[in-house]
């Protein structure tokens, strides 16, 4: 049977490349994972937000706590 990739998994490949998050508020935020925690708090660094496909604010590094994160991809 096939092993299916657990949610640390996956933020462990993101370590170090450009994810998009989309939180709470439908906010998009882009941006370079450095880090995270067992609350999926994530560390992203040259953050922007997104909007329309635009940015519309550059963020530089933030701190994006996990109870506002609806989903996590690769951007």
């Amino acid at each position: 049977m096939e092993e299916r990739p657990r949610p640390f998994d996956l933020l462990n490949k993101s370590i170090g490349k450009n994810v998009l998050v989309r939180i709470k508020g439908d906010v998009n935020i882009r941006g370079r994972m450095t880090a995270f925690d067992v609350h999926m708090n994530i560390v992203l660094e040259d953050a922007e937000e997104i909007e329309d496909g635009e940015v519309k604010a550059k963020l530089g590094t933030i701190l994006v706590r996990g109870g506002n994160i609806v989903f996590l991809s690769p951007a």
